[in-house]
């Protein structure tokens, strides 16, 4: 009698479970309108043709201009026009971006173009206070006829396959430029150590660099090893890109300090980028991972090391 009753009471609780599931299951007009792509509605973005230029040249900020090409997505609401923004770094926060200007879209191949003074119009100070080596992101917001509004803050990254992040839609929500400074040589002289973690040198102190051995190449081996702690093996030469000032550091066994530290050099960043070597500021900032693998040497590892020079 009693595994009757609790038959009974388990198949009651089973016919009310379903009861419940079958009475909220949604039908007709009450399905979620967002659980079906035929009840959402369309928009709009730009697809990138190609970039036109992404470095603003420091030594001619003013006039220097950065820019992309681009073409509204053909499946979209038709675009009327684009507002472009500007962000220190990079941010989604509206709150930190600044207008620059507003472009008419006028079909394929439009220009989405911002110079120096633009940029600087928009931060509300004189271009030439920018920093060679700082970067600014410019987001672009698409206006359609019907009047309705697109950027990254409203537009989803389509169930996370890339919209706005991914490279497989070409999509042109922002584009980044760089504000660098084209190398042109002459960086001789005297320097003043701004940061040393290799602490071969104390902020302060006077180093000397010179040019070359070759054509678009700084040598640091006057300041890596300081002659006082450790002996050159090898010169650390910066090979400097003359477009845009990147430098670039081969691994090289550059010094001696004994005790088995035989220590080489090489750029930390994709392709032994180590920074960055401004002529027209004499500003040298490169970041290397120094490790004691030198014949004989001992395997430490000193880990990126960032070694900031100024022109005196």
């Amino acid at each position: 009698m009693k595994k009757m009753k609790k038959f009974l009471i388990i198949t009651a609780v089973i016919v009310g479970v379903l009861f419940l599931a079958n009475s909220c299951k949604k039908t007709g007009g009450n399905i979620n309108p967002l659980s079906s792509v035929s009840n959402l509605g369309v928009g709009a973005y730009l697809v990138l043709d190609s970039n036109i230029n992404l470095n603003l040249n420091y030594a001619q900020i003013a006039t220097s201009t950065v820019g992309i090409i681009v073409h509204e997505y053909p499946n979209g609401q038709p675009v009327d026009h684009v507002i472009i923004y500007a962000a220190a770094g990079s941010t989604y926060d509206t709150t930190q971006w600044h207008l620059v200007k507003t472009v008419s879209y006028t079909g394929k191949g439009t220009q989405l173009t911002v110079s120096g003074a633009e940029l600087g119009q928009a931060f509300g100070v004189d271009p030439t206070t920018f920093t060679p080596g700082s970067f600014y992101t410019f987001y672009t917001r698409v206006v359609t006829k019907s009047g309705a509004t697109f950027d990254v803050n409203n537009t989803g990254n389509n169930s996370g396959s890339g919209l706005v992040t991914g490279a497989y839609y070409y999509s042109a929500f922002s584009f980044t430029a760089y504000i660098v400074c084209p190398f042109t040589g002459g960086m001789a002289g005297s320097y003043t150590v701004i940061r040393d973690d290799w602490d071969d040198w104390s902020p302060g102190a006077t180093v000397t660099v010179t040019d070359g051995p070759g054509a678009n190449e700084v040598n640091l081996s006057q300041v890596y090893p300081n002659p006082s702690y450790g002996t050159l093996v090898n010169p650390l030469v910066v090979d400097v890109d003359p477009a845009s000032g990147t430098a670039y550091v081969h691994k090289v066994n550059f010094g001696n300090y004994g005790g088995g530290y035989n220590m080489t050099a090489q750029g930390t960043g994709s392709g032994d980028n180590a920074g960055y070597v401004f002529s027209c500021t004499g500003y040298i900032k490169v970041t290397m991972e120094l490790i004691a693998n030198g014949p004989g040497g001992n395997g430490y590892d000193n880990g990126p090391t960032t070694l900031i020079l100024q022109k005196q």
